[in-house]
């Protein structure tokens, strides 16, 4: 450890503490992927995943960083810690714990995208925490790349900021992350880096960052940041050691987050390199280090002197803004998914979510099995959500709702800034979504190459759900990003869903006779064979599909009707060729005359009418052999997922 003296104060010469920060889908990981090669972390023959850093399984397969990881690389003398954070606004607890523990940020910005939501968010973070910026423009071999643009908005996102001037003064690095070469001249927009390798970007961080101070005098204070768990040493503490020296066996004062002191033990001293965790004999000021040994212990508690105990101030996240309501199974299809169904289960997992995600809270309802979950967005919620159902959980989850607050006796709410590009083409339809949704139009770019950028201030309840209905509306080529911005005044209620659901009346098998039937009603979702299950008549409705128009409509999928709960005031859109098509929810089935003609649950006679009537199966034979006469060519359809059409 090489130590600079400064009076009191001392600094790590060989030491650099960074985290890389940007907006999802930037390169944030496939950097660091490049970094570690490069400074010899892998041999040249190991075979080594993309995006290593992306260790859970959900990250894998959404292609997104969800938790905050930290790896060490070694350039020259010098270790560089580096904190790789997710680049999705609904995980910002995770950013705002990784910017505790680092001196200096790399601020990624995508060469042609430019400046989003998340940009703001995790660099107004950085800012409020006067940490050293170091601009990456990213992916400038895309063909559409603006370089210089994107430069000038990121120079107006710092001003909007009120970064001061010695903020604004920071370095730039031209870089294309997946090959490994960055460069301080600028290339030309859609060419690589004039540098073969990653050498600028290492030599201006050691420049820019700068080294860990500490207070040779003061007592020991390490920070815990994160948490982590080992099947041999139980849970692992991550924690930035800010003053003073940690080492393996040594007794510290435990100062917890409520105030209490307690002495504990340090059984394991672990450091991190590369990607790996080796065990070591002791750390100094400024080194991220894990901790075995308190089984307790949790994020924001402090590790101090015994005979000095100091506690730093507690890691303070934003509030969350979305809340939805998480209890027991309680469908007739109870017991079949998963194997852990009780509420104690259920409430033993979500206190264990508390503990190492400090973003969310979980609040009692006035049901004993149910729970209110209140977190930053939808995804972290939905990604809470898949992850207790891959571990066994069966639940029952309701519709997210935002968490107001009371103003000086007003009631407020959550906004969100809003960034959409897409084709010039859909700025009508852009404009009649928002403006259902009551979003305030802030800027309009337009950048001559036939995409435009909206930017809104809109409430957060308007967007749930919204993703769906936009990427319909855009043909699948809208890019919508939002963070939260700020709480304002109730803006009054929203229709953001102006269809209803075409809901079973009682149990059975699903017909592909039915389903043909219903296809113009709207949008399927069960397909032929499906075991279907009553809905019920106030919440917890068991929908077959979504409907397109507004009146009640009785529609029957196997024997039983499918009753349309609809809304007042809807166009009524235009019929699908077939239910299901393009989504490929329907297999391939044929309907024959017979099939209907046993009077049974399983082989009713299914037959649509007109708005306002319910056709009800006949027990006679007969009877339902005349209805498929009667229909004539409706005897016979075949229905293919791939064709998406009725063919007779």
């Amino acid at each position: 450890m090489l130590a600079q003296p400064l009076g009191t104060r001392r600094q790590r010469s060989d030491l650099r503490n960074v985290a890389i920060v940007a907006h999802v889908d930037h390169g944030k990981t496939t950097l660091v992927d490049a970094m570690l090669w490069q400074s010899g972390a892998f041999r040249a023959n190991q075979d080594v995943d993309v995006r290593v850093m992306d260790s859970m399984d959900l990250e894998r397969e959404k292609g997104i960083t969800i938790l905050a990881k930290n790896t060490a690389v070694r350039y020259g003398d010098t270790v560089i810690n580096i904190v790789d954070t997710p680049g999705h606004a609904d995980f910002g607890g995770e950013v705002e714990r990784g910017l505790s523990m680092v001196d200096g940020v790399v601020l990624l910005v995508d060469a042609s995208e430019g400046p989003l939501p998340q940009t703001r968010f995790v660099l107004r973070k950085a800012l409020a925490r006067r940490l050293p910026v170091v601009l990456v423009i990213n992916k400038v071999d895309r063909p559409d790349a603006r370089i210089a643009e994107v430069v000038d908005e990121t120079y107006e996102l710092f001003l909007d900021l009120d970064a001061d001037e010695t903020q604004i003064d920071f370095p730039i690095i031209y870089c294309q992350a997946k090959a490994g070469r960055a460069s301080l001249n600028r290339p030309a927009d859609g060419e690589s880096p004039d540098g073969p390798d990653l050498k600028a970007l290492f030599d201006t961080l050691l420049t820019t960052v700068p080294a860990p101070e500490y207070d040779a005098d003061a007592p020991l204070q390490a920070q815990v940041t994160n948490l982590d768990a080992s099947p041999y040493l139980g849970r692992l503490a991550l924690c930035r050691i800010h003053h003073g020296t940690v080492r393996k066996g040594q007794m510290v004062a435990w100062c917890r987050v409520d105030g209490t002191v307690a002495r504990v033990k340090l059984t394991e001293l672990l450091m991190t390199e590369a990607l790996d965790r080796v065990p070591a004999e002791q750390a100094g000021p400024g080194d991220i280090i894990a901790i075995a040994g308190i089984p307790e212990i949790t994020i924001g508690d402090t590790l101090a002197d015994l005979d000095d105990p100091r506690p730093l101030p507690v890691i303070t996240v934003d509030e969350p803004s979305i809340s939805m309501t998480v209890g027991i199974n309680t469908s007739p299809m109870a017991g079949q998914s998963g194997g852990k169904l009780t509420a104690r289960l259920l409430r033993n997992r979500l206190d264990a979510e508390l503990v190492g995600n400090v973003a969310i809270r979980v609040l009692p309802t006035e049901r004993p099995d149910t729970w209110e979950v209140q977190g930053r967005g939808e995804l972290q919620l939905a990604i809470l959500v898949e992850l207790m159902r891959r571990e066994g959980f069966e639940l029952t989850v309701g519709k997210p709702q935002v968490v107001t607050r009371l103003v000086d006796g007003k009631l407020h709410e959550p906004m969100e800034r809003l960034t959409v590009d897409a084709p010039e083409d859909y700025l009508g339809v852009l404009t009649q979504l928002m403006a259902l949704r009551k979003g305030r139009l802030e800027q309009m770019v337009n950048h001559g190459t036939g995409w435009i950028r909206l930017e809104y201030v809109v409430p957060a309840r308007g967007l749930i759900g919204f993703r769906t209905e936009f990427l319909t509306e855009t043909r699948g080529t809208g890019l919508l990003h939002h963070v939260f911005e700020r709480y304002e005044p109730w803006h009054g209620e929203l229709r953001t869903r102006p269809t209803g659901s075409l809901v079973a009346d009682r149990r059975g098998p699903v017909t592909a006779f039915a389903l043909f039937n219903l296809q113009g009603r709207g949008t399927i979702f069960v397909a032929p064979g499906h075991r279907g299950l009553r809905g019920h008549d106030r919440g917890g409705e068991l929908p077959g599909g979504r409907h397109g128009r507004q009146p009640d409509e009785g529609e029957e999928a196997h024997q039983h009707a499918l009753v349309d709960r609809g809304r007042a005031g809807a166009a009524d859109p235009a019929p699908a060729a077939v239910a299901g098509a393009g989504a490929g929810v329907l297999p391939r089935g044929r309907v024959r005359r017979g099939d209907a003609g046993h009077g049974s649950a399983a082989q009713g006679c299914a037959a649509g009418r007109r708005s306002g009537e319910v056709a009800r199966p006949s027990g006679s034979r007969r009877s339902c052999r005349w209805r498929l006469r009667r229909l004539g060519s409706h005897s016979l359809a075949r229905v293919t997922p791939d064709a998406g059409a009725a063919k007779h």
